[in-house]
């Protein structure tokens, strides 16, 4: 028998690799294990903890979202009315879309953009302004669907293409066409960042509609009402199955203006394709009638979210459709200022009765000619005839005796140089030069030539349209001015200021301003049979015609027309003032003031015997024909 030699056997054995520990193997990887088991019991704990313990409230509100979601129901903003209660503003049903961006997949914006002819870039910054905000709250990020746009979300949110839209009906506001009284209603827009940082808007939210301008930002706390809600479940691609509950919308109180829409129309057909303002007051109680600025604005672009197109051609516009002239310009009131140079000569004592000068068509001061606006001169001139005809020459003489700073203190006392106080945003003091402003304005001394521009309007005085309404409203009624308000108030919260002035020195004024319109003065062109209507012409201009003669810049620099009036002489029911830009005298815009006038005492007359009107008298809109008039003076 052949046996395997041990040698042998044992070489083999020493020739074999050894043989692997197993009992060593387990160790690290059940350590691994071990670790990884520890790790994830510590992150369910700490989620556990997270979850339960440490802010429950919030993920249980999170997860009730998942299944139940609130929807807001928007407040109709109160209507705005004009003095007889006729519907100024009012609200249309509409369909606006609301976006949820806790379900937005970011793929879809573009395509929503393009389904609702929005901007996308628009959408996008839309988006990016409400990252702050917790993504469960839902933006609105259009208004006024058209009916190709409800079908592309009806469409697409049936499908569940896109279940992050919601569609919800809404109130928008609804202005007059053609802008009629869009700088004294105003608009509503969204609130911006910038007011969200003001304390006047500090308790809205981002995405809120608040009054922008106007009367509606100046009473947006009345007007604006309190959103609902309505609280719905869905399914887990967001459709709705049941409503929840229904909290009902809080609607906005409607608003009476001191408006009369039918002066307020009257005016504007006569600023048509014209630049300038026109207000109207009641002297005797400081109520606002008419107010009207040109160019206007349509508010209706507002009435939803204001494309970036149409905004950037407004503000680009160089006739400033923005800018109520009305309480915004502040120019230079050329003669229209004359009645008032006029009562502070007199009241100072400047001058007198008997005080006459002779006008040559101009005079010398301090080493200057200055001339007057009419050619040939005005021959011997007194107070009365100085201001029918408008005297240059003749109110040089009053304002060189009078004095800047005696001129200032009369401007003042009337109102000029500061906030007439009216309920509107924005409204611009002007200027009224003296010693004292040139002194701290300029750190140089008043020349007493300087005081011969400002005693007919020019120079550095400014005024608004407004200011020049209340100004001669005050003087008109002896000295008493009414704030003027465009609101309905009771008695005790009008505030009044009153002057104790000479009643015969106001009585030589408003004779003369009655001249102007009456006895061949240059304002002939207001005139109305029948009616006392006392006025002022006023020509201003922008720069020095001797030094814009026959250049380009004065071809387009043509000079203001202002005219300011009121009627009845005795006892005055309105005051009324034109601007009228680039008119170049002020003769052209007395039948601007003439036709609203003549509007509110047919009105008057109508109201006084209905059984007339049903005899066919003309309507309020008809412009009153043209009365047989003298020719006049320019100024």
């Amino acid at each position: 028998m052949n046996l395997f030699p041990i040698g042998q056997l044992r070489a083999q054995i020493a020739s074999e690799p050894p043989l692997r520990d197993d009992s060593k193997f387990p160790s690290g990887k059940i350590a691994v294990f071990q670790y990884l088991v520890v790790g994830v019991f510590v992150f369910l704990i700490t989620g556990f903890w997270e979850l339960q313990v440490r802010n429950p409230e919030f993920y249980n509100e999170k997860a009730e979202r998942n299944r139940i979601k609130s929807l807001p129901l928007p407040a109709p903003r109160g209507k705005i009315l004009d003095r007889d209660g006729r519907v100024i503003v009012d609200n249309h049903s509409s369909f606006s879309l609301i976006l949820s961006r806790d379900t937005l997949k970011p793929e879809h914006v573009r395509y929503i953009a393009d389904g609702l002819n929005l901007d996308f870039g628009d959408l996008e910054a839309r988006l990016r302004r409400f990252r702050s905000r917790p993504s469960y709250e839902a933006i609105i990020i259009k208004e006024e669907l058209t009916p190709g746009e409800i079908a592309f979300v009806e469409a697409h949110r049936d499908s569940e293409t896109f279940p992050e839209l919601e569609l919800i009906q809404d109130q928008r506001r609804l202005y007059p066409r053609e802008g009629l009284g869009a700088h004294v209603i105003g608009y509503v827009g969204e609130v911006s960042e910038t007011e969200l940082d003001t304390a006047e808007f500090a308790r809205y939210n981002q995405g809120d509609m608040i009054g922008k301008f106007g009367i509606e930002r100046q009473y947006n706390d009345i007007l604006m009402g309190v959103d609902g809600q309505r609280r719905v479940m869905v399914d887990n691609r967001g459709k709705v199955r049941t409503v929840m509950g229904m909290k009902e919308a809080i609607s906005g109180k409607n608003l009476q203006l001191t408006i009369d829409l039918d002066l307020q129309a009257v005016a504007e057909l006569a600023m048509e394709n014209r630049r300038g303002a026109v207000v109207a007051l009641d002297p005797r109680n400081g109520e606002v009638l008419a107010i009207v600025s040109r160019p206007a604005f349509d508010p209706n672009k507002f009435a939803g979210r204001i494309r970036s197109k149409d905004w950037q051609e407004m503000i680009s516009d160089p006739d400033k459709p923005l800018l109520n002239r009305a309480i915004q310009a502040q120019l230079a009131p050329g003669s229209t200022f004359k009645p008032i140079v006029a009562l502070a000569g007199l009241e100072s004592g400047s001058i007198d009765d008997e005080f006459h000068i002779r006008c040559g068509g101009g005079a010398m001061f301090y080493g200057r000619y200055f001339k007057c606006h009419l050619k040939g001169g005005h021959g011997s001139v007194e107070l009365h005839k100085g201001i029918t005809q408008s005297c240059d020459v003749f109110f040089y003489n009053v304002g060189n005796r009078v004095g800047i700073d005696k001129l200032a203190q009369y401007a003042e006392l009337v109102g000029l140089g500061r906030k007439t106080g009216i309920d509107l945003p924005h409204e611009a003091e002007g200027l009224v030069p003296s010693s004292q402003w040139k002194v701290r304005t300029y750190r140089q001394k008043w020349y007493a030539g300087e005081t011969i521009s400002v005693s007919i309007g020019q120079g550095a005085l400014t005024v608004t349209p407004l200011q020049m309404a209340y100004a001669i409203g005050g003087l008109a009624t002896g000295g008493v001015w009414q704030r003027p308000h465009l609101v309905k108030e009771r008695k005790d919260d009008a505030r009044s200021r009153r002057a104790e002035l000479n009643l015969e020195n106001v009585n030589k004024v408003i004779y003369g301003m009655y001249g102007v319109v009456n006895e061949g003065g240059t304002g002939g062109r207001a005139r109305l049979p029948g009616l006392e209507v006392c006025g002022k012409t006023g020509t201003a201009q922008l720069a020095s015609n001797q030094f814009l003669k026959g250049t380009e810049l004065g071809r387009s620099m043509k000079d203001n027309a202002w005219f300011v009036g009121f009627a009845p002489r005795q006892a005055p029911e309105i005051v009324v003032v034109a601007l009228f830009e680039a008119g170049e005298h002020g003769n052209l815009a007395a039948p601007i003031v003439r036709d609203v006038i003549k509007a509110y005492f047919d009105k008057k007359a109508r109201s006084a015997q209905p059984q007339l009107q049903m005899a066919g008298l003309p309507g309020l809109l008809t412009p009153p024909a043209a009365a047989q008039e003298p020719r006049e003076d320019p100024r």
